[in-house]
C-alpha cells in the first residue's frame, strides 16, 4: 500500500486541560485544520479542595479525538502521529487490573496537603526537595497528593507495594487508556513536577520516595518527550496510530512558541499563568523562589526551564462570570474593563487557592481592596485583568534577577492572550514588548511538534522555528514612575491577603 503524502497527513494533538479536553489537527504548515472541545465537571468537596473525575476526563478526551476526525472527514490512516499534552500535577491512582480509578483525581489547584508540606519543611526537608527536584515544597505538586491517596484509601499502600496499583499524572492516565493498559509511562517534563524526580540524574529518587512513604512500584516508566511510545488501541480511532509525543502543558506551550534557544520566554494565560524561560541544558538554581523544571527531552538532550506559576489567571474571569454573575460570557470582560480609564485604585488579589510564585503561600486568600462609593463593576473587571498582569510581572522580575539578564520580549498564548487590553497593560508593566503569535493554541501545537518530529513529519527544530510568526506586538508605553506606583500598590494589596487562614 503506498504511503500517504505528508501534504495529506496530519498530526493529532490531544490537549487535556483543567476545565476541558480538546483535540486539534495540525498540518505541515503548523496551522490548525480542525478542533473539537468539551468541558467537564469540577468538584469542590471542601474549601481549598479541587477534584476531577478521571473517567470523565478520558471519555471527553476520546470523544473530541473522534469528533475532530469525523467533522473533518479524515480517516485515522491520515494521522501520522498523536501528541499528548496535559494539565500537570493533577494526580490519579488506579487499579492495574480493572483500569478503574480508586478516587477522584486530585487537581493541581488542590491545597489539602499544605499542612503536610509544612510538616516536611519543619522537619528540615525543604532544601533536599528543592535540590533534587528544582521545586518548592508546596501542595501544588503531585508527590504529596499521592501520599494523601495512599494514606486515605483503605489498603492502598499495601496494594501499591504489591504492584496492583498505578499512579500517574494525566499524561500517564491517558497513555494507559489510549494503549488499552499496555503502557504505564510519563515523560521527564511531567515527572519533574512530582516532587519525586531527580531532574539532573533523570530518575525517581529513592530518598524522596522514602520520605513520602511511596512504593516505587506504583510509578510510571520514563520515556522521552518525543519518540515512539505506543500505538493506540485500534478500536479507538480505527487504526493503531502511534503516540509519539508527551509533554506537560506549559512545556508543550514553550515548545510550540519556538522558545528553543536559551533566554527565550513565554507566558501562557490559561486557568493559571505560567511563565517559562529556556535555560538550555543547565538546570539553573533559583534564588528568587522560581521553579527549575525540565522542558523536554529528545535525542538524548534535556532542556531545562525556569518557571513561575500563578494559580489564578484566566480563572479570575471565570470566577467573575460563574461565581459573581458579573458577566455572562468571558469575552465580555474586555469591553467592560475598557469602559473606564483605569481601575480607580481598586486591586483584586486572586489568592482564592493561595498564592504561587514568588510567594508560595497556601494560606493566602483572595481580596478586593481600594473600593470607594464610586467603584462599579467596570472597575472590578479592569482590576481583574490587571491582576493577571501584575502577577506575571512579579514572576518575570524574579526570573530576570535569577538570570542576571533583561528579557528582550515575551511571547504569549492561551485563551486570555486574545485580550488586547490585558496584553498592553502587561507590556506597560514589564517595559518590554509582548508578542502574540498567529497561532495562539501553542500548547496543542507543541505536543504536535514533539510527536511529528518523532515520525519525520517535520524535519528538525529549524523548520519548527520557521513556522512561528507574530500576529501583533504590544510595545510598552507607560512611564517608569507610573509603573513603579502601580506595582507598589499591588504589593501592598498582596500583603493584606497573605497568611489569611490558619495552618492546619
Amino acid at each position: 500500500m503506498p504511503e500517504t503524502p505528508t501534504s495529506q497527513q496530519f498530526v493529532l494533538a490531544l490537549d487535556q486541560g483543567t476545565t476541558s479536553s480538546r483535540a486539534m489537527l495540525f498540518g505541515r504548515d503548523g496551522r490548525i485544520h480542525g478542533v473539537a472541545q468539551q468541558e467537564y465537571a469540577q468538584y469542590y468537596p471542601q474549601p481549598g479542595w479541587v477534584e476531577h473525575d478521571a473517567d470523565e476526563i478520558w471519555q471527553t478526551q476520546l470523544a473530541v479525538a473522534r469528533a475532530v476526525l469525523r467533522d473533518r472527514g479524515i480517516p485515522a490512516k491520515q494521522i501520522a502521529a498523536v501528541g499528548l499534552t496535559n494539565q500537570r500535577e493533577t494526580s490519579v491512582l488506579w487499579d492495574r487490573a480493572s483500569g478503574e480509578p480508586l478516587h477522584r483525581a486530585i487537581v493541581w489547584q488542590d491545597r489539602r496537603t499544605a499542612g503536610l508540606c509544612d510538616q516536611l519543611a519543619a522537619a528540615g526537608h525543604a532544601e533536599l526537595f528543592r535540590e533534587r527536584t528544582g521545586l518548592v515544597l508546596d501542595a501544588y505538586f503531585s508527590g504529596t497528593k499521592l501520599k494523601w491517596l495512599l494514606d486515605h484509601i483503605p489498603g492502598a499502600r499495601a496494594r501499591a507495594e504489591r504492584g496492583e496499583l498505578a499512579f500517574g499524572t494525566i499524561d500517564s492516565w491517558l497513555a494507559w487508556k489510549l494503549s488499552a493498559g499496555r503502557v504505564h509511562v510519563t515523560d521527564p517534563s511531567n515527572a519533574s513536577r512530582t516532587l519525586l524526580f531527580d531532574i539532573r540524574r533523570l530518575c525517581w529518587d529513592d530518598e524522596l520516595l522514602a520520605l513520602l512513604d511511596i512504593p516505587p512500584a506504583v510509578l510510571p516508566r520514563l520515556v522521552d518527550s518525543s519518540g515512539p511510545i505506543t500505538p493506540l488501541a485500534s478500536d479507538l480511532l480505527g487504526a493503531p496510530v502511534p503516540l509519539a509525543g508527551i509533554a506537560g502543558d506549559q512545556q508543550a506551550a514553550t515548545y510550540g512558541q519556538a522558545c528553543l534557544e536559551q533566554g527565550m520566554a513565554k507566558n501562557t494565560y490559561g486557568t493559571g499563568c505560567f511563565l517559562m524561560m529556556n535555560t538550555g541544558q543547565r538546570a539553573m538554581n533559583s534564588h528568587h523562589r522560581m521553579l527549575t523544571t525540565i522542558g523536554w527531552r529528545l535525542q538524548e538532550k534535556t532542556t531545562y526551564l525556569l518557571e513561575g506559576s500563578v494559580f489564578m489567571g484566566g480563572a479570575i474571569v471565570q470566577w467573575l462570570r460563574d461565581g459573581l454573575g458579573m458577566i455572562s460570557r468571558s469575552d465580555e470582560i474586555e469591553a467592560l474593563a475598557a469602559s473606564v480609564p483605569d481601575s480607580g485604585g481598586v486591586y483584586l488579589v486572586p489568592a482564592h487557592t493561595g498564592l504561587g510564585a514568588p510567594y508560595w503561600d497556601p494560606y493566602a486568600r483572595g481580596a478586593l481592596l481600594g473600593m470607594t462609593r464610586g467603584t462599579n463593576r467596570a472597575h472590578v473587571a479592569r482590576a481583574a485583568l490587571e491582576a493577571i498582569a501584575y502577577q506575571s510581572a512579579e514572576v518575570l522580575n524574579a526570573m530576570e534577577l535569577d538570570c542576571g539578564e533583561h528579557l528582550r520580549e515575551l511571547r504569549v498564548d492561551g485563551g486570555a492572550a486574545a485580550n488586547d487590553l490585558l496584553l498592553q497593560f502587561q507590556a506597560d508593566l514589564l517595559g518590554v514588548p509582548v508578542v502574540r503569535p498567529r497561532i495562539t493554541e501553542t500548547t496543542a501545537l507543541g505536543a504536535a511538534y514533539l510527536a511529528g518530529l518523532a515520525v519525520g513529519f517535520w524535519r528538525d527544530e529549524a523548520e519548527l522555528t520557521s513556522l512561528w510568526h507574530a500576529e501583533r506586538r504590544f510595545e510598552p508605553g507607560m512611564p517608569a514612575e507610573q509603573r513603579a506606583t502601580l506595582l507598589g500598590g499591588w504589593r501592598r494589596a498582596v500583603e493584606r491577603c497573605r497568611h489569611w487562614v490558619e495552618a492546619d
